[in-house]
């Protein structure tokens, strides 16, 4: 069992030991940080809402990680008020990071199959909303 002093000098020496690694070391560059996010709604096709998140629960989060953007989280409402919606948030580096990556989604072979296997039975979403966001400097996710 280690005593209150024991645990007391432990402490300090490592922190002192820190504190002294510390001091070696180069102070970090101010990176600049250009990340954006994208908020995204769906409102899906009356009926269609099992088909558009089994969509993207097997096909569209990995193809967009595929290209680059970076899946940050997926909501659906906990009571639906009437239409049903997905949200969801992507980050990218950039916004011309994520133009890229759109394109480059849009134009997978993987996208357009996995797309037009799941609409046989008619198109999932009713519309899409697109907003791109820039943390303020108070934001905990930057």
């Amino acid at each position: 069992m280690i005593t209150r002093t024991a645990a007391l000098l432990l402490s300090v020496a490592v922190l002192g030991g820190a504190a002294s690694a510390g001091a070696q070391e180069k102070p970090a560059e101010k990176k600049v940080d250009t990340r954006v996010f994208e908020l995204r709604i769906y409102t899906a096709e009356a009926g269609k809402m099992d088909a558009l998140l089994a969509r993207f629960r097997d096909h569209t989060v990995k193809l967009f990680q595929k290209h680059g953007m970076t899946n940050v989280s997926y909501w659906t409402e906990l009571t639906p008020r009437g239409e049903e919606k997905l949200y969801y948030v992507l980050a990218y580096p950039s916004k011309e990071a994520a133009d890229k990556s759109w394109t480059a989604f849009r134009d997978d072979p993987d996208w357009k199959k996995a797309k037009a296997d799941s609409e046989k039975g008619g198109p999932l979403v009713k519309k899409v909303e697109s907003v791109f966001l820039k943390p303020t400097d108070f934001s905990a996710i930057k």
